[in-house]
């Protein structure tokens, strides 16, 4: 069965448009793409969709009543939502150093979750 499938690369600023001739469900073409990184990216996406996850999280003894964080790498597409989740209930008590683990297996993905800035203890907490 031929299926073609169009996607718009996010491997670079190029944000190419990709078709993928798709039969009996193995890419047998890639076309649009004018890195390497669009072939990578259109592999990648059709077999196994990640995102990175980025959001900010509670934190009461901060300078700043919430602390940037992100996952070190793209979890599967279909934990996003669950990760997300995960992360909203998260609450951490400050001072925090950027690119401290936060979490190291978040949601049972076994993906970590670090600080993107550092976050001073607010002057009035303990």
């Amino acid at each position: 069965m031929l299926e073609k499938r169009r996607l718009t690369c996010i491997g670079c600023p190029m944000s190419c448009p990709l078709e993928l001739v798709i039969i009996d469900g193995e890419i047998r073409e890639i076309t649009g793409n004018d890195c390497k990184r669009g072939e990578a990216y259109a592999r990648q996406e059709y077999t196994a969709p990640c995102r990175m996850v980025s959001t900010t999280i509670a934190c009461n003894s901060g300078l700043w009543p919430r602390l940037p964080v992100k996952t070190v790498t793209a979890v599967p597409k279909a934990e996003v939502m669950a990760v997300a989740r995960a992360l909203h209930t998260l609450e951490i008590e400050a001072p925090v150093q950027i690119g401290q683990v936060i979490l190291d297996d978040i949601a049972g993905t076994g993906i970590a979750v670090i600080a993107c800035r550092s976050l001073p203890s607010a002057p009035n907490s303990k």
